[in-house]
Formats: structure tokens, sequence, C-alpha cells
């Protein structure tokens, strides 16, 4: 093993606080020790990195990645999910279990997370699917399931529509103090709907689905949560009204909480004009005004993490008639720059905006990750934060290139990850 010495970087990690110059070694993999400003000495044979000012933090926690494989390698596969985790500062993705097979039995688990360490560059954590084959009928073997190492149960982009049986996942998953991850979407309500009912949905022709239908379930759910004393998460959450749900149970002390992804607190519902399948999403991008009630419930602490909701897509599946276009986008290259624009636009602090993609995932899955604390595991990621670059589809790194921010200019440039210590990205020169 190795030792590397990080120099002249700002060192900010969330988890403790620290947000200071300095500089941070690296010994066989973890993190041996942070110094101030001009520290003497450096270890004999340790490589050396000079960060120019960057900032370096812990590998970002992406708590909320599709990849196609198993069964949809076509769109995605390990490798290339991996390379593109690792271009955009991630060490550790959350995958959800909608591939073909469903991530419904313990084997499955065992087999993503041992090719996760097979890659060195990324840490596969397996949610579990909460029904068999996602299938929203029967209960998947939740306890196997968590026995084999899965972080969380959910049945992905599909909500679970009968009460009973969510209210019975719910009490399961609590028996293993496990987490259960709701898509918010009442399906009756959503039927066919493909975009946000209102004036644009009506003048392009396409159907509708109500914010309610968000509302409506996030609802119901809060209310089994208080019923069972599960452990409830939503994740995407795109509506005002929704997160004010949110933000109630909250204060009442329930065990309720919930993620977001860069779509809905960066573009509103006008992206799809013209028809752009490549901002189709589920949920559908919201108003304006919810847009800024993300914005909002970021800010204040209501919502718990960002995650990428990387859904890898072929060209194929989004050279459609809107209606008949797959939902989704490609996320995990430009999560921390889309997550930047919060911070130069004085939404969050760029601490507040780091905790939400690294400690505060990581906490929610109950891993150890995210921080810079002596005797963690050294994943890093270096990157300058005024620093340019311009959103190319088809030139991103990974299969997948269904990214809605094409043509957009970012500022906060992910310069180079780093692996159990282990540089697994660098950046070419600007």
């Amino acid at each position: 093993m190795t030792t590397v010495v990080f120099e002249n970087v700002r060192l900010i990690d969330p988890a403790s606080g620290l947000d200071q110059p300095g500089r941070l070694l690296v010994r066989d993999g973890q993190i041996a020790g942070i110094d101030k400003p001009g520290a003497e000495g450096r270890p004999e044979g340790a490589a050396h990195v000079d960060g120019q000012g960057a900032v370096l933090c812990p590998g970002l926690v992406d708590m909320r990645v599709e990849i196609g494989e198993p069964g949809y390698e076509y769109r995605e596969t390990i490798a290339s999910a991996t390379r593109a985790a690792s271009a955009g500062g991630i060490t550790t993705i959350a995958v959800l279990p909608t591939c073909k097979p469903a991530i419904d039995n313990p084997a499955l688990v065992r087999m993503l997370r041992a090719r996760g360490e097979e890659t060195g560059a990324v840490t596969i954590l397996p949610y579990g699917a909460l029904t068999k084959g996602c299938e929203g009928k029967e209960l998947a073997e939740i306890g196997l399931l968590h026995e084999a190492g899965a972080v969380a149960f959910t049945d992905g982009n599909r909500a679970i529509d009968p009460s009973r049986l969510m209210r019975l996942a719910l009490a399961y998953a609590s028996g293993f103090n496990a987490m259960v991850v709701q898509h918010p979407e009442d399906p009756s309500l959503a039927g066919s709907g493909c975009a946000t009912s209102g004036a644009l949905a009506t003048r392009l022709g396409l159907a509708g689905i109500p914010t309610a239908a968000e509302s409506i379930m996030i609802a119901r759910d809060i209310r089994l949560a208080e019923l069972t004393g599960g452990r409830l998460h939503f994740g995407h959450v795109s509506t005002g009204e929704g997160l004010d749900l949110i933000r109630q149970a909250k204060t009442r002390g329930l065990n309720v909480t919930c993620d977001t992804a860069p779509p809905y607190f960066d573009l509103n519902e006008n992206a799809i004009g013209d028809f752009r399948t490549y901002a189709k999403f589920s949920p559908p991008l919201r108003s304006e005004e919810d847009r800024l009630a993300v914005c909002a419930g970021l800010a204040d602490g209501t919502i718990d993490a960002i995650a990428s909701d990387h859904h890898p897509r072929d060209a194929d599946d989004k050279r459609l008639p809107f209606a008949q276009a797959a939902t989704g986008g490609t996320g995990m290259v430009t999560l921390l720059g889309v997550t930047l624009t919060r911070v130069h636009d004085g939404t969050l602090g760029l601490p507040q905006a780091l905790g939400l993609l690294t400690y505060r995932p990581a906490s929610l899955l109950g891993v150890e990750a995210g921080t810079l604390a002596v005797g963690a595991m050294a994943d890093l990621c270096l990157f300058a934060p005024e620093q340019s670059w311009l959103v190319t589809a088809g030139k991103l790194p990974g299969r997948a290139q269904n990214t809605p921010f094409d043509r957009r200019p970012l500022e906060g440039r992910v310069l180079g990850t780093w692996k159990a210590g282990q540089r697994v990205y660098e950046a070419d020169a600007a």
C-alpha cells in the first residue's frame, strides 16, 4: 500500500464541521492525519498531490442509482457505471433493484456487493426489492435480503399502491430497523400521464399528472409510518405540498426522511418544451413554484440528501414520441456540478451542499462513508468549485448519455477521485 500526502487543499468534512486549508495524509488506504497549512515534514517515499487550492472532500455517496446490469446491459454495465461515478467524484452508490431479474434474492445482493469490490473504484450497496419481482403484489424476503447486505428496500420507480401491503412492509422492515423507500406517486392518479398537469401539458397535448399524486401518497404513507413505527423514506420529492407534509411529520418526531435529485431543483417543466424527451422524468418536472419549494427544502434541512437519480436509457428508448419515450436521465457525472449551482446562487453554503452528498446519505443507508475522519477509508473527491466545464451528451464518461443538461455550462469540475487511497479518476488537462 502507498502513502499519499494531499497539500494545498481546502479540506471540507461536513460530518465534523471541518472547513480549512491544510493537508491530508493517507496511509494504507485510510486517512492517517490532517495538518494545518505549513506543517513541516513529509513521510519518506510518500506520493504528493498538490491541490492548487481546490477542495478536497469525502467521496460522494449517491443513494439512488439504476444500472443496467443484470438484464439491461445495453443501457449501462457495472463497468460503465463505475466510470461515470468516478468522473463525478462518487465512490459509493446505492443501486436500485429494478434490474432483470429484480434484486429479490440474497444471491443477487451478494453478487452486486462483490462486483463493486472487484472494480476497486466504487462500493456498490444494493437495495433489496420490497416486493417479489418489484411487482407490488407480495412482499419479498426482507429478512434474508437484509442479512445478505441489502441497505434498504424499495421497488424503485414503482410505487407500492395497496395500503395494506405498504403497512405490512413498514411493519415487517421495522423488525430489522430497515428503511423502506417509496416512489411518492399515486398510480391511479398518475395513470398514463407523462407531464405535470397544467397549461403547458395542455398546450402540448400531453396527458397530465396532478401534483396531488405525490402529496396524496406522501400523506398516506406518513400515516402508515406513524401506525407501524417503520422507517420511511421518500425518493426524489418534487413538490412543495409534498415537502410541507414531510416537514410536518418531522416536527411530530416521525421517522420520515426524503431526498431529491438535481432536475427538481435546477429545471422546471419548461425543459420539456418542443417535446424534449431527455427531460422526461418520473416524477415529471414541475412548475417553477415547486422548483423553488425544493430549493427551500434543501436550505432548511427538510430534504435529507441529494441523489443523482441516475437512470440510464438507450437512445432508442428516448427517440420516441414524448408519451411513449422512457423516463429518466443520466445523472452521476453531473451530480456535483448541478448541486453547486445552488451554492453559486446562495441557496446553500458549500459545506451544507457537500453534506447532502456525503455523510447524510451515508447515515441514512447506515454505512461508514462520507467523512474525512482519521481512520476512515480514504475515499476522496478533489474538485475546483469555480472551474467551468460543458456538459456534452455523447462525450460523457460511461455508456449512458441521456442527460437533460446537454450543452449546459457548469461550475464545479472534478479533478480527481480516490478509492481507498488509490486514484481512480484524473481529469483531462483543461
